[in-house]
């Protein structure tokens, strides 16, 4: 694999750990979990985002948002490889540390809040670093991509935005409605990311993100996590690696070849793309760029692009 080191932006190992705690990040015999510390280490992975999502049958308190956060203290962080990353200072020592992986919090839908925005600064004080407001349906924040009104960002959710960029909490644009995006976009004072999310153009799928989205999202600085959800990868099945090249090959031809990250969302899909169903296969995914693209743009595809961000925006 030579010496290219991996980020990945979403996984949900927590959501999973939540449903079952017997369930082990640190060696899962069992197999239920995609994204284990082995499969990290077999990745040569330095850094993986682990997204907070409550499924949607449990109660959206922040209960659940709490008791995840509490597992990922517990069985992730509690690996002595693992190293927690808060601010851009983390991300410049994790570099300096061989062997070590970052580990960083994220929200995926705010729902649990419920528009208070002590709730949003006592999750910044245990770690979160990264939020989406939405998952894919209407909340009090914003509406969803598959909720049918597309409405845009409440009163509430502007504030959010606004309390984000105060506190230094990136912003996630993945799950928003169309006009949430661009609401968002308009609100935000500071760069967005798309954790997870795929070219439209190239597979319609309403979670991708149309070419004026990845245009204007790339035009103010933001990041792109091409993610390899099989139904955002391709409208054919199985998806193929070669399909997820093909939306790395979109984002560059808006110029976003230093602004395009991954982010897998391992552990929240059942199907996969053929050869890539956890994070120890992602040297083929390697392979195949590096046939494409020289190593040193590669290399920024799966480290360089988001961990420079990361020291840019995260608190200092």
């Amino acid at each position: 694999m030579g010496n290219v080191r991996k980020v990945d932006f979403h996984c949900d190992v927590l959501s999973k750990l939540l449903e079952d705690p017997t369930l082990s990040f640190i060696q899962d015999d069992q197999r239920k979990l995609d994204v284990t510390l082995p499969r990290l280490k077999q990745a040569e992975s330095v850094f993986q985002t682990f997204a907070v999502y409550v499924p949607e049958r449990t109660d959206k308190t922040m209960v659940p948002i709490l008791q995840s956060i509490d597992l990922f203290y517990r069985k992730v962080l509690s690996a002595p490889e693992m190293t927690f990353i808060r601010t851009a200072g983390d991300v410049k020592a994790l570099q300096r540390k061989p062997g070590a992986i970052g580990a960083m919090l994220s929200l995926e839908g705010a729902d649990g809040l419920q528009g208070d925005l002590a709730m949003l600064r006592i999750l910044f004080a245990l770690g979160v670093r990264a939020a989406g407001l939405t998952w894919n349906h209407a909340n009090w924040g914003a509406d969803g991509v598959l909720e049918h009104r597309g409405g845009g960002l409440t009163k509430k959710g502007r504030a959010f935005v606004e309390e984000c960029n105060r506190l230094g909490i990136l912003l996630d644009v993945s799950h928003l409605s169309d006009r949430a995006f661009w609401d968002m976009l308009q609100a935000t004072v500071k760069p967005v990311i798309a954790s997870h999310s795929n070219s439209r153009s190239l597979c319609p799928h309403p979670r991708n993100l149309t070419d004026e989205q990845i245009k204007a999202l790339l035009a103010a600085g933001g990041l792109i996590g091409v993610t390899f959800v099989p139904q955002f990868v391709s409208s054919r099945v199985p998806a193929e690696i070669a399909d997820v090249l093909r939306h790395v090959e979109r984002i560059c031809e808006f110029g976003g070849e230093r602004q395009l990250m991954f982010g897998s969302d391992f552990d929240g899909i059942d199907r996969y793309v053929n050869d890539l169903t956890h994070p120890g296969e992602v040297h083929r995914l390697l392979d195949a760029l590096l046939a494409k693209y020289p190593e040193a743009l590669v290399k920024s595809f799966f480290e360089e692009n988001a961990l420079s961000f990361l020291s840019m925006h995260l608190p200092r």
